[in-house]
């Protein structure tokens, strides 16, 4: 198949070793939850600018997301964007990390932080690489956002305006480096609101309508967990009552749908919807209902020039690529829905989001060599039908 652009692997990608895990030790031992990505991200901005990079701190009112661009030094190419997040979800106080040469991972007391500074790294490495070496590049644009574990906080509230790149890197998934994620869902969560009315508990129970009992009919008749092959529904917070001697008034459900289909998506959440308005309406309860797309499916063709393109980078590199679909969202969703091809690529980080968490130095450093071999060949990329 014509692809419209030349693999030259070189015989060696000269990543540095030592130089990548120090980065990565650096950054895990930053304490950066979702919001909190400050001292993070000045040491981030203080890297970048000695790269070489121009600096765009964007504030967007909760944090922030650093933007840098680094200039490209070979004329005609197009811009590529790499991204990953700077924020970790919990525990990350106090990290303690156990390294040797073969493996990082937590001790156990809490997150190690690869979810996403193994991106972070990474990016990092390839950067320093390219101008110590004088490489050939196009302009490259790199996206750092904040509050991702939080509903891909910081991507949707991204500067789109400012960015000229019209393919993106994503790294933010788990598994052995050469995972190539093309398709994630469509998230919606939303929130139940039941009101009954109180009553004393011991004295007229009779008058009460308890929301609890609502709550729990509508979670009995509602489906949970995997719908199908593309579709998944899930309570995850309940709250409510105030007493144990009164009728609970007020109960509060949070749920979350995801679906790669579209029409499964909006039959599923208009079943559930209507099932929890007739169980409280035969109840003599009361039911608000709100929702939110915290982002939409996407879906990259098999005959893509960009995912053909990032096929051929990894067995250059000596990695056999897996094509995958996700039942989990990332920043590639928001930037594919915002017209930027986006792939998701594996940093070799797993067990994410545990105390188990650990990264392979030997995925770390291939990982790095991947995207510095991609960065290099996407100077000569073009896709079909452009014009060199």
């Amino acid at each position: 198949m014509q692809s419209g652009y030349t693999i030259t692997m070189s015989a060696a990608n000269p990543i540095n070793r030592d130089r990548l895990v120090q980065t990565f030790l650096d950054l895990v031992r930053i304490n950066s939850p979702s919001f909190a990505e400050g001292e993070i991200g000045s040491f981030l901005a203080e890297r970048l600018q000695g790269l070489g990079c121009e600096i765009n701190k964007q504030d967007y009112g909760r944090s922030f997301n650093l933007i840098a661009v680094k200039k490209g030094n070979r004329p005609g190419c197009l811009p590529l964007m790499l991204s990953g997040h700077m924020d970790t979800v919990e525990p990350t106080v106090g990290i303690v990390v156990q390294a040797d040469d073969s493996i990082i991972r937590s001790t156990g007391a809490t997150v190690l932080g690869a979810d996403d500074k193994s991106a972070l790294a990474q990016i990092m490495e390839t950067l320093e690489v390219i101008t110590e070496n004088g490489m050939s590049h196009g302009d490259i644009e790199i996206v750092l956002s904040s509050g991702e574990e939080k509903g891909l906080e910081g991507a949707r509230n991204l500067a789109f305006e400012g960015i000229r790149s019209s393919h993106s890197l994503v790294l933010d998934s788990s598994g052995p480096v050469g995972g190539i994620v093309v398709g994630a869902p469509t998230h919606i969560t939303y929130e139940m609101t039941i009101t009954g009315r109180a009553a004393h508990a011991g004295i007229e129970p009779e008058k009460g309508i308890s929301a609890i009992r609502a709550a729990a009919r509508v979670i009995s008749e509602i489906p949970d967990g995997r719908i199908d092959a593309d579709t998944t529904a899930n309570i995850g917070i309940i709250s409510g009552g105030t007493a144990t001697n009164v009728v609970p008034r007020k109960t509060v459900i949070h749920g979350e749908l995801r679906s790669h289909d579209a029409e499964t998506l909006q039959r599923t959440k208009d079943g559930i919807f209507s099932t929890a308005h007739r169980i409280c309406g035969e109840l003599g309860a009361r039911i608000d209902i709100t929702e939110q797309e915290e982002y939409r499916a996407f879906r990259i063709s098999g005959s893509n020039p960009f995912l053909l393109f990032m096929i051929n980078v990894f067995r250059a590199c000596g990695i056999e690529p897996a094509v995958t679909i996700s039942g989990g969202g990332s920043d590639a969703n928001i930037y594919n829905q915002r017209g930027i091809t986006t792939l998701n690529l594996s940093t070799g980080m797993q067990k994410v989001h545990s105390g188990e968490e650990f990264i392979m130095v030997e995925d770390l450093c291939k990982g790095a060599e991947a995207l510095l071999q991609a960065v290099k060949d996407f100077a000569g990329f073009r896709p079909s039908g452009m014009a060199r």
